[in-house]
């Protein structure tokens, strides 16, 4: 665990961001994420990689993936108590809203963005073209384990996917605003990509101190404010 940054100056350079984007501004009254003197960490590595392959597997679902071949690879993986209810219930009988689970490919962009398995997590772009390389080839069969290997990950430190945090946190209020405003956001993604970026991050990023509750399960994590 390590001391977090101070959340003022990163919201101050947050909403610099938010401006050279030309986006709206949060109200004064916008919530800090964290406080002056709490301590930050990510989840361990093996929680950030079971969950980024597991909705590789939901997003391949989405666009083909056969039930049976998703199921038997979760089973062989070693994976199935890191799926959510809401989750096997799509592998296994397509229930649930197709749109929002095809949706988790930013989310897993951003879990490839902490395992260092992408360059950036740009606000304006889309996922880069190569993560579907970085990610277990389900095609070809590739297990868990045999993708740990080949993958080799060198996850972000603590402090520099906090600030991130903060960026995105900011971001999906800028993005939902601006759309509800009928003003188009700038670059090639929506609030939709923001905010599955956003539960990523919000997710993965840890705080301890006297305001923060236990880590939130994934379906858990609150995107309301």
């Amino acid at each position: 665990m390590k001391a977090a940054p101070d959340p003022r100056a990163v919201r101050d350079a947050s909403l610099d961001e938010l401006e050279r984007l030309a986006l709206p501004l949060p109200p004064p009254s916008f919530p800090l994420v964290w406080e002056p003197g709490d301590g930050v960490e990510l989840r361990p590595t093996g929680e950030l990689e079971a969950r980024a392959a597991v909705l590789h597997v939901v997003v391949a679902r989405c666009f083909g993936m056969p039930t049976e071949i998703a199921m038997s690879w979760l089973l062989k993986s070693q994976l199935v108590d890191f799926v959510t209810p809401p989750e096997w219930q799509f592998v296994a009988g397509a229930k649930g809203d197709h749109r929002s689970f095809v949706l988790h490919h930013d989310a897993v962009f951003a879990l490839a963005w902490l395992l260092g398995l992408s360059r950036h997590l740009d606000p304006t772009a889309p996922p880069e073209e190569r993560l579907m390389r970085q990610m277990p080839d389900l095609p070809g069969g590739e297990l868990f384990n045999a993708w740990r290997s080949r993958a080799l990950v060198a996850p972000r430190d603590a402090i520099e996917a906090a600030v991130l945090l903060d960026l995105y946190y900011c971001l999906d209020w800028a993005f939902q605003e601006a759309e509800k405003n009928g003003v188009r956001p700038p670059g090639e993604v929506d609030s939709n990509a923001i905010g599955q970026r956003r539960w990523a991050l919000e997710w993965a990023v840890v705080f301890s101190g006297p305001y923060h509750d236990d880590p939130p399960e994934w379906e858990e994590v609150d995107l309301s404010v």
